[in-house]
C-alpha cells in the first residue's frame, strides 16, 4: 500500500513540478521507454540463473501484501512451543514423537492451523524437535547446525532484494545508453532547423531522465522492501531456535519461551504479562 502511495508522490513531485513550466508531451518518447525497459529486462535475465529469476519474480508480489508474521502469529507459535515443551517436561521426550511425525494429525499442532499450513516453520521446528527426541546431539552441536541452516535460509531469502538492487544500479546506465543513441541520431541531422534539432536533443535527454527516475524512484524502493521483508521474516526462525536451545539447556517451558519472546522486534513482541495471560487463557480452554 505504502509503495503505491510513494510512487504517486514521486510522480507528482517529478512530473507535476515539470508540468508547471514545461509540456509533459515532450517526455513522451515511446521508443526511449521501450529501449530502457528492454535493456533492464535483458540485464535481469542475463545476470541471474533460472532459480534466482523465479525466486525474484515470485517474491515481488509479496511486498504488496501485509506480512503474516504479526504479533498474534508469534504468540501462537510461542503458545504451540510451550504446549510441546510442557508435554515433554511432563511425559518425556518420546511422548511428542507422534506429534512431530504427523503435525496435521497432532492434537497439539491441530489447534494452530495457520502455523501447520506454514510448511517452512513447521519443518524447521519439527526437524530439531526430532533431533532432541533422538538424543544424539548436544546443545552446541544443534545450535551450530541451526546457524548453518539459518544462514542458508537468510541468503536465499535476501537474494531477490539483492538482485533488484543490482538492477536498480544498472538502469541509470541504460538511460545514458539510450541518450547517447539519441545524440548519435541528432548528429546525423545537424542540417535540420534549430527547432527540429532541439526536439531531437530533448528526446535524447529523456533517456537519461527516465533511467534515473525509474532506478531511484521505482526499482530501488522495491529492492529495499524485499530486503526488509527478508529480514523481518527471519525472526520467526530465530525465535524458535532460542526457545528450543533454552529447553535443551534445561530451562522450564515458561522460561524457554521467554528466551524466544526476547528475540522479537519491539512492535511485534508481546509483553511478559500479555504472553503469560494468553497462555493461561489457552490452558483453561
Amino acid at each position: 500500500m505504502f509503495l503505491i502511495v510513494g510512487y504517486v508522490i514521486i510522480l507528482a513531485a517529478s512530473l507535476g513540478t515539470y508540468a508547471v513550466h514545461g509540456s509533459l508531451l515532450a517526455l513522451w518518447v515511446p521508443l526511449e521507454y521501450v529501449a530502457i525497459i528492454g535493456l533492464t529486462i535483458g540485464y535481469f535475465v542475463a545476470a541471474n540463473n533460472i532459480s534466482v529469476i523465479k525466486a525474484t519474480i515470485g517474491a515481488v508480489p509479496g511486498i504488496l501484501k501485509g506480512t503474516k508474521y504479526t504479533k498474534a502469529y508469534y504468540v501462537d507459535v510461542l503458545a504451540l512451543l510451550f504446549e510441546i515443551l510442557a508435554k515433554v517436561r511432563k511425559e518425556g521426550l518420546m511422548s511428542i514423537e507422534g506429534d512431530i511425525e504427523n503435525p496435521e494429525g497432532s492434537p497439539i499442532f491441530s489447534k494452530y492451523p495457520n502455523i501447520v499450513q506454514d510448511h517452512h516453520v513447521i519443518e524447521f521446528a519439527t526437524d530439531y524437535l526430532r533431533m532432541m527426541v533422538g538424543g544424539n546431539l548436544n546443545t552446541v552441536e544443534i545450535e551450530s547446525l541451526m546457524d548453518v541452516e539459518l544462514e542458508t535460509h537468510h541468503h536465499e531469502a535476501a537474494e531477490p532484494g539483492h538482485v533488484v538492487s543490482n538492477v536498480a544500479g544498472a538502469v541509470p546506465a541504460f538511460g545514458i545508453v539510450v541518450a547517447v543513441m539519441g545524440v548519435v541520431n541528432v548528429m546525423g541531422s545537424v542540417g535540420s532547423p534549430p527547432a527540429v534539432l532541439g526536439k531531437m536533443i530533448g528526446g535524447a535527454l529523456v533517456g537519461t531522465f527516465l533511467g534515473i527516475l525509474v532506478s531511484y524512484g521505482f526499482v530501488e524502493p522495491v529492492a529495499k522492501l524485499l530486503e526488509q521483508k527478508a529480514h523481518s521474516d527471519a525472526k520467526i526462525y530465530q525465535m524458535i531456535k532460542m526457545v528450543l536451545l533454552a529447553s535443551m539447556s534445561g530451562y522450564a517451558p515458561q522460561v524457554a519461551i521467554e528466551f524466544g519472546r526476547k528475540t522479537l522486534d519491539a512492535h511485534n513482541r508481546p509483553s511478559f504479562r500479555e504472553l503469560e495471560d494468553e497462555l493461561k487463557a489457552r490452558k483453561g480452554k
